[in-house]
């Protein structure tokens, strides 16, 4: 365990720690986050493969001090630092990428081209090639009895640790906040697509029993359809919906009791920053008008607990860098509330000692 006694968080934090100027090593901490630095399918602004160095430089002006969550992350929090081969594939890739968009946007067929058609093949085997890395590490980590928070990169990094967690709970539930459906079929023609990741988790995770969109403000008609034929394992709030319920006058903790009774026992929050309005995230690569103050998604996570359910994992994804830096000072609280209510949420079995203590009270 690491000694708390001599760490003083009135002070500047310690760059040289891990996240937040905490003074943790894996080894020690209860929750890993692991930062996906990819990006190689986005459609519109990129920048989020960078979005972990960023929240950690940004980390470093968080009080740490959660009375909410009883203080959850003097259990230990942990951030890797982002993988640099990983890095340097996404980026690769990406210029493959802008190229291959650009060359569609323009109405020409990939097939009359043998450099696309190997570009495609390429962003393709390197996104499948991600899934996999994400898993085995993910995979690893909950073998250790850790708790994990992917931090990504762009929305399609979750895939492998969607299949990770299935292998350690079983049959469990999403709850997604974003401004998209995430629903389209190799979008772009892009197997692993940050506009594919629910449709490639509901095909290749049947363990996900049904998935609870929350803030859906641009999607397209296949993707409404395939939430209307989908049996109910996918229910979606639109946005527009959730407002005209809250300007009609009924409060947000009925529409939250709604959404939480159709979450089953274990739930992942899968997070897009685009979800939420876009004054909070303005760089994420499609912001879109409309969404969530941060206060109403965690109010959300914390009566979903409160009903018994139980937060299993998250991923917190589309955090892009613009000037100011101020995306990454948001991403950087959120980071934080999320991890500290994993932790509280997810309590160490009582040692024999403190076991005999609650016997004897």
């Amino acid at each position: 365990m690491t000694d708390l006694s001599h760490f003083d968080s009135n002070i500047a934090s310690n760059p040289k720690n891990t996240i937040f100027g905490l003074p943790f090593t894996e080894a020690d901490a209860r929750l890993v986050i692991l930062p996906v630095p990819w990006e190689v399918t986005v459609s519109a602004g990129s920048g989020t493969s960078r979005a972990g160095e960023h929240i950690f430089n940004a980390s470093m002006q968080v009080d740490v001090f959660d009375e909410e969550s009883g203080n959850a992350w003097k259990q230990g929090i942990y951030m890797r630092h982002p993988d640099r081969k990983v890095l340097m594939k996404s980026d690769y890739l990406r210029k493959e990428a802008e190229l291959y968009i650009n060359y569609i946007s323009k109405g020409e067929e990939i097939e009359k081209n043998s450099f696309m058609c190997k570009s495609l093949k390429e962003i393709n085997e390197g996104s499948a090639n991600l899934n996999k890395w994400v898993y085995e590490q993910t995979s690893s980590l909950l073998r250790e009895g850790k708790l994990v928070a992917l931090l990504g990169g762009d929305h399609s990094v979750p895939l492998g640790y969607l299949k990770a967690i299935a292998e350690k709970y079983g049959e469990f539930g999403i709850l997604q906040i974003d401004a998209h459906c995430d629903l389209r079929k190799a979008y772009e023609n892009f197997d692993h697509s940050h506009g594919s990741i629910m449709f490639n988790a509901l095909r290749d995770v049947p363990e996900i029993t049904r998935l609870v969109q929350l803030g859906i403000r641009d999607y397209s008609e296949e993707e409404f359809n395939y939430i209307r034929n989908s049996n109910q394992r996918v229910v979606a709030y639109f946005d527009k919906d959730i407002k005209e319920k809250l300007f009609e006058g009924q409060p947000w903790r009925s529409i939250v009791d709604e959404i939480v009774s159709h979450l089953p026992d274990c739930v992942y929050v899968s997070f897009d920053v685009d979800g939420l309005d876009p004054k909070l995230c303005p760089n994420t690569g499609t912001p879109v008008n409309g969404g969530f103050e941060v206060e109403q998604v965690v109010y959300l996570i914390k009566k979903m607990i409160e009903s018994g359910r139980k937060f299993i994992g998250f991923d917190l994804d589309e955090i892009a860098i613009g000037e100011s830096n101020f995306d990454a000072n948001v991403g950087a609280r959120i980071l934080w509330k999320l991890c500290n209510i994993l932790v509280a949420a997810n309590p160490l079995p009582l040692t024999r000692k403190e076991e005999e203590c609650t016997t004897t009270l």
